[in-house]
C-alpha cells in the first residue's frame, strides 16, 4: 500500500516542479508570426499581437479565448505559447470548459504534443503525470478526479497509462476519489455511454473504463467500507442489458 502521507507531500512537490520545467521549456515560445483570427469572434488585433510577443502574461479572459478557439492554423505553437500559464490554471482549478474537462485534454490532442521534439514532449508528459498523482492523493483536488481522467485520456488518446498509476495508488484518498467516480459516472455506463465525449475510439474507451472498474473498484472500496448498494451498483456494470433490466436492484436510470 501507497503511504498517503509521504505520497501527497512528494506528489505537490512533483506538481511543482513539472510546472517549473514547463515554464523552462517553452520559455521564449510564441504563436506562428502569420496566425490569425476572427476579430468579430474571437478577439482584437491587440489580442492576437500580444500572442506573439513571448512570455507576456494573459488575462483570464484572453487566456480562456485563446484555448478554447479551435480554428487556429498552428495549433502547436499556440499550445506551447500559452502552455506554462495554462497548465498553471488547469492545475489550480481555474479553468472553465463549457460542458467538461475532455474539452481542454483536447487541447492538447489537437497540438500534437506526442509528436514534438522530445524534450518538450516530456515536459508535457511529466505534468499530465504529476497532476493526475497530485489529484489522486489530494483529499479535495482543485479539479476532481472523474475531470482529471476524462482530461488526460483525451489528452494522450487512451485512459491506460492513468488507471494503471490509479493501481498504484491504493491508499484511502485515491479510493475515495474512486467511489465518486461511480456516483458521478454510473448512469451514463449502466446506459452503455462513455461518461465524456471523446474524440477518440468511444467504445473501446468504455469497455476499458468498465472493465478496469469491475477488477479493482470492488474489492478496494469493500476495505474502506463501502456501502453494499454501492457495490452492487458497481456488480450491474458487469451484466448485459437485460440481465440490468432483471435485477431487483436495476435502478433504471
Amino acid at each position: 500500500m501507497t503511504h498517503p502521507d509521504r505520497t501527497a507531500g512528494d506528489a505537490r512537490l512533483r506538481l511543482s516542479a513539472a510546472l517549473d520545467r514547463l515554464g523552462a521549456v517553452f520559455r521564449g515560445m510564441t504563436a506562428h508570426p502569420d496566425e490569425s483570427n476572427c476579430e468579430c469572434h474571437w478577439g482584437s488585433a491587440e489580442d492576437l499581437a500580444l500572442l506573439k510577443v513571448p512570455d507576456a502574461e494573459l488575462d483570464p479572459d484572453l487566456l480562456k479565448r485563446t484555448w478554447q478557439a479551435v480554428d487556429w492554423t498552428y495549433k502547436a505553437a499556440m499550445l506551447r505559447r500559452i502552455l506554462p500559464q495554462f497548465a498553471t490554471a488547469l492545475a489550480a482549478g481555474r479553468i472553465e470548459p463549457f460542458f467538461g474537462m475532455e474539452e481542454a485534454g483536447r487541447v492538447f490532442h489537437r497540438a500534437g504534443w506526442q509528436q514534438w521534439p522530445a524534450d518538450q514532449a516530456a515536459a508535457v508528459r511529466e505534468f499530465l503525470d504529476a497532476w493526475w498523482e497530485r489529484t489522486l492523493t489530494d483529499p479535495d483536488p482543485a479539479v476532481p478526479a472523474y475531470q482529471v481522467l476524462a482530461l488526460t485520456a483525451e489528452a494522450s488518446g487512451t485512459p491506460t497509462p492513468w488507471l494503471r498509476t490509479w493501481e498504484r495508488h491504493t491508499h484511502p484518498t485515491a479510493d475515495r476519489h474512486l467511489a465518486q467516480v461511480v456516483d458521478q459516472w454510473e448512469s451514463e455506463l449502466l446506459r452503455d455511454e462513455l461518461p465524456w465525449d471523446t474524440w477518440h475510439d468511444k467504445e473501446a474507451t468504455r469497455t476499458e473504463l468498465v472493465a478496469w472498474l469491475l477488477r479493482h473498484a470492488p474489492a478496494r472500496l469493500r476495505s474502506h467500507g463501502a456501502p453494499d448498494e454501492l457495490l452492487h451498483r458497481i456488480r450491474l456494470l458487469g451484466l448485459t442489458e437485460p440481465d440490468r433490466w432483471d435485477d431487483p436492484h436495476w435502478p433504471g436510470f
